[in-house]
């Protein structure tokens, strides 16, 4: 089984930085994101619009490419976490986790025993088809899965050191919308309440020995929480940079001399 570099840099305090895929339903997604050197890609499988077997081929390009591939899946169900990741997902992100209860189930769901009670498929896409020695490759799945819940509510921030002293965990990322909206300020990204989230989050995980993160579009904010210790970034989506980058170069065409 591959080495995941972006659970190694985490060790080491580093921030890794990743995109979102939600339309682009291509396997060439992985190889561009990974040319122009993102870290990791997370594949939406909440929002997004992709089958399984997308999924699997936007996994399978990613590692081959050299990016961490980490799917978001639909929710906390056993079947929509052990697919991605007997597809060869390096991570996993579970929406709307609440609680320790949770996180433990995750655990035992995405964890081979005697840590958990995944089934064992070995030799598919997570192991790149090649033959394994079952006890060696299971020890080395458990250590290289990425585990992270997103915390997408008031529930969540109260019970935010509970969640993420569970062990397993690698990273907890807000979900910023859901969060806004659950705290009663919908899309106020830098609201008090919402700054005063991210903060108790920062220093539980900091606590806990592990990176906090979040997803935003602005690079401004992205850089504001890293410089106050988030390290699992992820800034914006395949549709915006799209429709961004398109809408800005127009706009560049049109103003410019010359017949409109």
């Amino acid at each position: 089984m591959r080495k995941n570099p972006v659970k190694q840099a985490l060790k080491e305090g580093k921030a890794v930085y990743g995109t979102m895929m939600i339309e682009f339903r291509s396997s060439a997604a992985a190889q561009i994101l990974a040319v122009a050197g993102y870290d990791y890609f997370f594949i939406d499988m909440e929002h997004g619009t992709f089958s399984y077997e997308t999924m699997s081929d936007m996994i399978r390009a990613g590692r081959l490419a050299g990016i961490v591939p980490i799917v978001r899946v639909t929710d906390c169900q056993y079947h929509l976490m052990s697919r991605p990741l007997d597809a060869g997902a390096m991570g996993l992100m579970i929406p709307r986790v609440e609680s320790r209860e949770q996180v433990e189930q995750i655990i035992q769901w995405t964890k081979y025993p005697p840590w958990g009670i995944r089934g064992c498929g070995a030799s598919t896409g997570h192991s790149d088809y090649e033959a394994t020695k079952v006890a060696e490759f299971i020890k080395q799945a458990n250590d290289e899965i990425i585990i992270i819940p997103q915390i997408e509510s008031e529930k969540a921030i109260e019970n935010i050191e509970e969640i993420v002293s569970v062990k397993g965990v690698d990273a907890a990322v807000f979900g910023p919308n859901d969060l806004s909206i659950s705290l009663g300020v919908p899309g106020e990204v830098e609201h008090p309440k919402m700054i005063k989230a991210f903060e108790r989050v920062i220093a539980a995980c900091n606590k806990a020995g592990i990176a906090s993160g979040l997803h935003v579009g602005s690079v401004d904010l992205v850089n504001k929480w890293k410089a106050k210790g988030m390290r699992f970034l992820c800034w914006s989506n395949d549709i915006a940079m799209i429709k961004d980058s398109s809408a800005k170069a127009l706009a560049a065409m049109r103003s410019s001399p010359g017949r409109s």
